[in-house]
């Protein structure tokens, strides 16, 4: 059986929570991503020659333009001294914090209409 790994607490958001849309995954990778780089005093070009990326590519998934693979993002991480498990809770913790309540799913079971 393997064992559990506990996810480490993200910082708090950069971006306050807002009644607007729900933010994108790909925008808060991106935050999170430039946060630890710039946490760690490394250019675009440092970090994308770690990672194996171009530096246009590493600043269009910073500034939240392209949807990495799961491989690219693992590779930008590494280049961070960080693993994909530590990056994508630190996401999903933003995420949780900066989703309106509104947007908050049900779990409840209700009726459902769809619109053609």
């Amino acid at each position: 059986m393997a064992d559990i790994v506990p996810f480490p607490r993200a910082p708090h958001p950069v971006r306050p929570p807002s009644n607007g849309p729900e933010p994108l995954w790909r925008e808060m990778l991106g935050d999170q991503l430039r946060r630890r780089r710039h946490d760690r005093g490394e250019t675009l070009s440092e970090t994308a020659e770690k990672a194996g990326v171009s530096p246009q590519y590493l600043s269009e998934v910073e500034r939240g333009r392209k949807e990495p693979s799961s491989e690219m993002i693992a590779a930008i991480a590494g280049a961070l001294d960080s693993s994909l498990v530590e990056l994508t809770s630190a996401v999903a913790e933003e995420l949780r914090q900066a989703t309106p309540a509104t947007a908050a799913v049900s779990t409840s079971r209700g009726a459902f209409a769809l619109a053609a």
